[in-house]
Order: structure tokens, then sequence, then C-alpha cells
């Protein structure tokens, strides 16, 4: 994902690099996600934020990890969820174009109303979340390298993103249920990513998301 454009304001390419991205981010969680995530893109740097109302998941896994961006390299902690369900899926990102000092801001809306969005295979990463949090079968403390819930982890991307240390903390459950979601992500990333009622809005200045009540 462009961080900046170069020489100017060049829309055209800003949309274009810009949706794919932005259409491909939900919901909850933290992290650089290993395989699905790392090994098909390249961390930006670029923070967003993310949030949803609720959000169930079946197979739920959370790790540590390195991810390495553009803007250097970033501790996070990897979640992976085999199929979620998400409602009032909210992300705004601001963009500062150079030369001219000012800033860009994109904000997406889905899943209003009675819509669901839904996603398989998600990984998210982030730095901070806050949500509350209901857990199925969790375990806590089980070696990163023998998960058995949830996606992940599936090793390190091919330019070094989403490093783990072999046999470190995790932590999976069956099933997750948060509410009333917020985090700063660095990127995300679905096998699968379906969002009805989608709006996008670009704007000058900066933009945020409403935290929704679950």
């Amino acid at each position: 994902m462009e961080s900046q454009t170069r020489g100017g304001t060049r829309w055209r390419r800003f949309a274009v690099v810009m949706v794919p991205s932005v259409a491909a981010t939900a919901a909850i969680g933290v992290a650089v996600a290993q395989g699905a995530l790392a090994a098909s893109f390249s961390v930006s740097g670029q923070q967003f934020q993310v949030t949803a109302g609720k959000l169930h998941g079946t197979g739920f896994v959370q790790y540590g990890a390195m991810d390495q961006t553009k803007a250097g390299a970033k501790p996070v902690a990897v979640v992976g969820i085999d199929e979620a369900q998400i409602t009032k899926l909210c992300q705004a990102v601001t963009i500062p174009i150079p030369l001219i000092d000012k800033k860009v801001s994109m904000k997406l809306e889905a899943g209003g109303g009675d819509k669901q969005v839904t996603a398989s295979k998600l990984y998210i990463d982030a730095e901070d979340m806050k949500a509350n949090a209901t857990f199925k079968n969790v375990d806590i403390g089980v070696s990163v390298d023998n998960t058995t819930k949830g996606p992940g982890p599936a090793g390190a991307g091919k330019n070094g993103e989403g490093q783990h240390v072999p046999g470190s903390f995790a932590q999976q459950a069956d099933e997750v249920w948060f509410d009333s979601v917020d985090q700063k992500a660095w990127a995300t990333s679905a096998g699968t990513f379906t969002l009805p009622g989608l709006h996008m809005g670009i704007n000058w200045g900066e933009s945020q998301c409403d935290v929704p009540k679950g």
C-alpha cells in the first residue's frame, strides 16, 4: 500500500493503490500474519484505524511476532481466524501528501444494519486493540509451533515480515466473540472477504471511525 504519492497528488493512482488494501481490512485483534499476510505483500508502515460492532470467529490463534515495515521493525501480536462474521465495520486511514503539506483521508464502512461482513483465513496485524472479549475452549501458554486451532502460523514471509520466535508463547480458542472493537492496525489479509453495503469516501484532512456499541 503506497503511503505517499510522488511529484504531486496523483489521484487516480492513489485510488487504485488504496482501494484493494482498504477493502481487505477487518476487525479484530492484533498481528502480523504468517504466510497468508506476510508472504503476500510487504507491509507499508502506514497505520490505520479499524472498528467493529461485533466479531464472531471460529478457529482462533494469537502469538507475538516482528513485522518489518518500510517505517522500521514493529513488534506485534499475530491473530488468525479461520472464519469471521463482522458487523458495523469501519476503517479510516490518513495519508500525508508531500510537497503541499496536506493530508488526505479515506474512510470505509460495511456490514451495517442486518448485513454482515464475512472473511475466511483472516489475519490482522496491529499494535493496540480495545474490545470486550469472550473465548470458548481457550488454551493459554501453548507453544506457537504446536498450535492446532486457527489458520497459522505458516512461517515468516519472503521479506522477513511476521517473524516469530520458535517455541514462544501463544494462545488459541475454538471460538471468539469481540464487541465494540477499536484497534490500530498495520495490515490485514484474508483468503476471501465479502463486504455488503460497502461505502468508501475520500476527503482532505484526517478521518476517524466512531467505536460502535456491540
